[in-house]
């Protein structure tokens, strides 16, 4: 029996009978140190090729590690054996964990979930960034968010929605944070005086799924940064929630040239996420009130400063994890944006035509959950964090 399963091929699925015997020292390799498997029988189930594209054990070195290692793209041309490790068992069961308390904790507040179509007739988030299809004898579009359809289920009467499902966008972005397909974390809700009770729900969402991944992923995120070594995440309750003026303060009085309108930068971005981490001695907070012109069409103005809206930004560890603003519920003031922002009006007549009919004030944002999953664990790559990832230069497996 030694014999035939020293020739069983690394990989290879098998079955093994024997009796479980506890052992006089631990066995620190294992998972299950105080007990071992006294072996009768094997079983080869399925034989895995002799000649591996890569070892399970080099895939488990942090990178820039001493010995061998396996680079990125090998491990995406190969992801069914590098999704393996433990550490991508890990790092998936964190991300599903995301999800699941996303879903319940927004259930518990009353929230209903929807589904949107993928395949819309303009540009949700208008500019070029947008997948063209052919659709028949016409032309659509891949969703860029399910933005229109979300507010649009507000209008008919659902005043609190989410929604998780692929989200598209064509940006020929090689970065460690970008990718033209990733799974959307939508939410949209009416309220009653001020949009900041929108900007509560969604900080205290936050919170929950924080406080949820230390109780139910501490193996999980224990053993990702065995490979991959990260400071714990640190967040403050309530959220904190810094107006955009004075973050553009912060970011000056550190030596940065940089406008009152101006959008902030990505190094502007990660800059800034460090100096709020010394200040207030937290990695997630809330950027309110952008300039009302680097934000969409449908963003609502601040109506105190037309210079600026009333919108948001949400970040972790210095990166956007989500951004979100009150809507325009007016379907006159709608269509003089749309018109502003140079947008075909014929194309987005159904969206525009929701709003005549009576409807509620309203405001939600949009999460990329790769990137969430990416800046909680402290990991550098996004790829890290999609089981299958598309960018620019990769459309397999």
């Amino acid at each position: 029996m030694v014999k035939f399963a020293a020739d069983v091929h690394l990989e290879s699925i098998v079955d093994v009978e024997g009796t479980i015997a506890s052992t006089s020292e631990r066995i620190l390799g294992c998972s299950h140190q105080t007990v071992e498997l006294r072996v009768t029988k094997v079983f080869v189930v399925s034989q895995a090729a002799a000649q591996l594209p890569l070892q399970i054990e080099d895939a488990m070195r942090p990178d820039n590690s001493e010995g061998p290692s396996v680079n990125q793209d090998t491990r995406l041309d190969n992801r069914v054996i590098d999704l393996r490790t433990p550490v991508n068992q890990a790092v998936f069961r964190v991300e599903a964990a995301i999800c699941r308390l996303y879903r319940d904790t927004l259930t518990a507040k009353g929230f209903v979930e929807f589904h949107s179509p993928k395949i819309i007739p303009a540009a949700s988030e208008g500019g070029a960034n947008v997948f063209e299809v052919s659709y028949f004898k016409g032309q659509a579009y891949l969703a860029q968010s399910p933005q229109f359809y979300k507010q649009m289920a507000i209008c008919g009467d659902f005043t609190k929605v989410f929604t998780i499902g692929a989200v598209f966008r064509a940006e020929d972005s090689h970065t460690h944070r970008h990718l033209c397909e990733f799974v959307g974390m939508d939410i949209e809700m009416a309220f009653n005086e001020h949009y900041h009770e929108v900007l509560q729900v969604i900080g205290d969402t936050f919170i929950a799924l924080f406080k949820g991944l230390e109780t139910q992923c501490a193996e999980e995120i224990a053993m990702v940064n065995k490979q991959y070594p990260a400071e714990p995440f640190k967040y403050l309750e309530p959220s904190l929630i810094l107006p955009y003026k004075e973050g553009i303060a912060i970011l000056r009085a550190n030596g940065v040239e940089i406008g009152d309108e101006d959008d902030l930068s990505t190094p502007n971005e990660k800059l800034l996420g460090q100096l709020v981490k010394e200040k207030y001695g937290t990695d997630f907070y809330i950027l309110d009130k952008y300039p009302l012109s680097v934000r969409p069409f449908y963003t609502m103005p601040d109506p105190t400063d037309q210079r600026y809206s009333n919108s948001y930004d949400m970040f972790m560890r210095g990166e956007e994890i989500l951004s979100g603003a009150q809507r325009i519920h007016d379907a006159e003031l709608l269509t003089q944006r749309a018109i502003h922002h140079k947008v075909d009006l014929q194309k987005i007549k159904s969206y525009i035509d929701a709003f005549k009919y009576g409807a509620y004030p309203h405001a939600g944002g949009g999460i990329g959950l790769e990137r969430v999953c990416m800046l909680y664990l402290g990991l550098n790559n996004i790829r890290k964090t999609s089981m299958f990832p598309r960018d620019p230069k990769r459309i397999t497996p």
